[in-house]
């Protein structure tokens, strides 16, 4: 076996790289250093001698009468004394010595041939590594740049950017860490796999690892809510009857989650069950707090939620940690409120739903323009009123006589609080007010008598 033969076999196996595409990137090194020495014009032809195990060039000429061009042209004359049979118009080819293309030609193939042999390996690692998107990759630390960690992969390396990183957590040098590859993408110097340690999903797959129901679809991860390195909500079901998903995401006296917190160095995680009913659904969500009532509004996907006035701290949680991941994990907005609080809310806006359909409006649309009881409607002017998305005069005309049918007592009260606010103002009004007299002038008030008696 020739010593090309051999390097290409070699090659091959230690790179992982297509025997093929590696002759093939040869020839074209080969013909790339031809073309350099002889020019473009030259007409030739590179193929590899597998018996042989050479690189085999030649060139081709045309057989004419007058050569105007020698490097594409031969005599016939010439040409006979190759081929005696030879014609006009013929094309004869002549074989090239590869070890005479020169020092320069020569670097020339070597360097093509470096190049594509740099670009089929990096094509091979793309295609590897796109495919596996989705899955937990293992690397050691190599560098820092202004980007984020450079991990070592073996065969690539990955980039760990600062927002797909654990917040707090440190790294050095040599370490061994693990990350989530969400993207591969295609750069100039080679595949950029890039990696994440605070994606949900990395959440998910770490579960996958550790509870065999998880692999195997029993129990089925329905959402996951992350505050990284803090606190998780993982939402699961079991397509199982027999199987309880808690229970099995947890483990005997939690080995499995326990895995799971120390690969995510600590973070809190809450496995809550997951349910179709939105109010049983974030009832689980807000856990560990009680609550005693939750309000569905499905078109604007909100709900208000009520609890008990000493679970509202375990309801919002730390700096509002708790209800912004359950938020999170339904998808929904949510509002909190005490019972006593919402009781004062309640009978504020006692008799607010009522009018609002009398009048045609949301409810919201008066909330929104300040107004969010029925006193406050009674005390406003029409004008003051027209702020209302959606009111005509002869809708606030309607309004008002609904009031008084509805609330007499509302009406009759804000009515007794504005003659009680008048009759206040008026004996104000009576009391005579102080006079600044300047100094050494007296200050005598004129009688009736005096001022009728006067001419």
């Amino acid at each position: 076996m020739s010593e090309l033969k051999r390097a290409i076999d070699q090659i091959s196996k230690d790179r992982g790289i297509d025997r093929d595409l590696l002759i093939d990137t040869l020839e074209e090194a080969v013909r790339s250093a031809v073309a350099r020495k002889y020019g473009d014009t030259m007409d030739i032809e590179v193929a590899f001698n597998e018996d042989s195990g050479e690189i085999e060039v030649f060139e081709f000429k045309v057989v004419v009468e007058e050569v105007h061009d020698p490097v594409s042209e031969i005599s016939l004359e010439d040409a006979r004394e190759h081929d005696p049979n030879a014609r006009l118009d013929d094309e004869m080819g002549f074989p090239v010595k590869v070890e005479d293309l020169g020092r320069i030609a020569a670097q020339s193939a070597k360097q093509v041939i470096i190049q594509r042999m740099r670009d089929a390996e990096q094509e091979i690692i793309y295609e590897e590594y796109k495919d596996r998107v989705g899955e937990i990759s293992s690397g050691i630390i190599q560098r820092r740049d202004r980007t984020g960690w450079i991990i070592n992969l073996g065969r690539t390396e990955a980039l760990l950017p600062k927002d797909e990183q654990i917040p707090r957590e440190r790294y050095k040098r040599g370490d061994r860490v693990q990350a989530y590859i969400i993207d591969v993408l295609k750069e100039s110097r080679g595949p950029q796999v890039v990696v994440s340690r605070s994606h949900p999903d990395y959440m998910i797959e770490l579960f996958k690892r550790e509870v065999p129901e998880v692999a195997d679809g029993t129990v089925k991860i329905m959402g996951v809510a992350r505050d990284p390195g803090l606190r998780a909500k993982v939402a699961v079901m079991s397509r199982d009857r027999d199987v309880d998903p808690v229970g099995a995401c947890v483990g005997i006296r939690g080995s499995r989650i326990q895995n799971v917190v120390q690969e995510l160095k600590g973070e809190r995680i809450d496995i809550v069950v997951w349910s179709p009913d939105i109010a049983m659904y974030a009832q689980h969500a807000l856990s560990p707090a009680t609550i005693s009532r939750i309000l569905v509004d499905e078109e604007d996907e909100s709900l208000e939620v009520v609890c008990p006035d000493d679970q509202l701290t375990l309801a919002i949680g730390r700096k509002g940690q708790n209800v912004k991941l359950a938020a999170k994990l339904l998808g929904w907005k949510i509002d909190i409120f005490t019972e006593s609080r919402y009781a004062e809310l309640n009978v504020a806006r006692k008799g607010m739903d009522q009018i609002a359909a009398v009048a045609e409006v949301p409810m919201e649309n008066f909330f929104s323009a300040g107004f969010e009881s029925l006193e406050s409607i009674v005390q406003a002017t029409d004008e003051e009123l027209l702020a209302v998305s959606g009111l005509t005069g002869t809708k606030i005309a309607d309004i008002r006589v609904a009031i008084n049918m509805l609330a007499p007592e509302v009406v009759s009260a804000v009515e007794a609080a504005s003659a009680q606010d008048a009759s206040a103002e008026e004996s104000h009004s009576e009391e005579a007010p102080a006079v600044d007299t300047p100094a050494g002038e007296a200050s005598e008030p004129e009688s009736p008598a005096q001022g009728e008696g006067s001419e």
